[in-house]
């Protein structure tokens, strides 16, 4: 049964990967500078349920404060600075000791600058992006948002990659065969606008077999391509249209928005986590709750190969 079956018995559909992630084979997630609060919380509440083994790596002192009211045994990995936990954790999932790498108290950039070194790092020769799914209420199914952190303003053969690294993330969690919708402000082609030629193009590059495993359509207007009435309504017919898993935006400005927006104003639950590496990377905001923490850790365990 696939989750989005699974929708009519089960209202908490991110809950379902967390089920999913526990019944997989034991990995273990190497988490840089773990010394955060709401990340300790994703880690024991992870460890309770058997999601997965930890090693924690950062400032020793610290970590075991945090860790002081909890029943645990985790392993902890001391490191002077985050740069060196981060090289550290990248290093553990390079060598095959971890599975999940995961960002903690940490910026960014510097957790992506040992991801990406050349001598022990994580790349394939792939863009990396970011994949999110969200639980959004009263809608009908999980949607899949990307890339709305990594990619500022990707080309199309970019945006190609971006595609086939969100289809990898949906069929990891049961979304055999997924629909794609690549966002533009109108639903027709239109020469001055790149986002419209664009989505085109990858629809033309699916119906060639350039990017398999799914169906694209657009352009799409985002009301197109998640309310089937929208569609019918502007008289578009497609098997996508009303119907998407994959919202494919233009550009990170429109996918931040869109991501924050249906977080606040939606009340929306997510996972994230960072697509096209050698292993799946949970890199989360430091703002973001311990229970989004916890769901990209489900999320990437569920990506993670076997």
């Amino acid at each position: 049964m696939t989750v989005q079956e699974e929708r009519v018995d089960d209202n908490l559909l991110l809950d379902s990967l967390i089920e999913k992630a526990t019944q997989a084979s034991t990995k273990t997630v190497a988490v840089a500078a773990a010394e955060d609060s709401e990340v300790i919380k994703a880690v024991v509440e992870a460890s309770e349920r058997n999601l997965a083994q930890f090693i924690l790596y950062g400032n020793q002192e610290k970590i075991n404060m945090l860790l002081e009211s909890y029943n645990h045994n985790i392993r902890i990995v001391h490191a002077e600075t985050t740069a060196l936990a981060a090289e550290l954790a990248v290093k553990a999932v390079f060598t095959k000791e971890a599975d999940v790498l995961m960002k903690g108290n940490i910026p960014t950039n510097t957790i992506l600058k040992a991801v990406l070194n050349k001598e022990y790092g994580l790349r394939t020769g792939n863009i990396l992006s970011h994949t999110a799914v969200f639980e959004i209420p009263d809608y009908d199914r999980l949607i899949i948002i990307t890339d709305a952190a990594m990619n500022i303003a990707p080309n199309l053969e970019q945006k190609a990659q971006i595609v086939k690294n969100a289809v990898s993330i949906a069929r990891s969690i049961g979304i055999d065969h997924p629909k794609v919708a690549p966002l533009a402000a109108v639903e027709s082609v239109n020469p001055v606008m790149d986002a419209t030629l664009d989505a085109a193009a990858l629809t033309v590059m699916n119906k060639r077999g350039q990017i398999s495993s799914c169906i694209i359509d657009g352009p799409l207007a985002l009301d197109n391509a998640v309310s089937i009435m929208a569609a019918e309504h502007k008289g578009i017919h497609s098997d996508v249209a009303g119907k998407a898993d994959i919202l494919l935006v233009p550009t990170i400005e429109v996918g931040n928005v869109l991501y924050k927006s249906l977080i606040y104003f939606a009340k929306a639950k997510t996972g994230a986590v960072i697509a096209g590496a050698k292993a799946p990377i949970v890199l989360t905001s430091r703002a973001d709750s311990s229970e989004s923490k916890l769901y990209s850790l489900a999320l990437a365990l569920c990506c993670a190969k076997n």
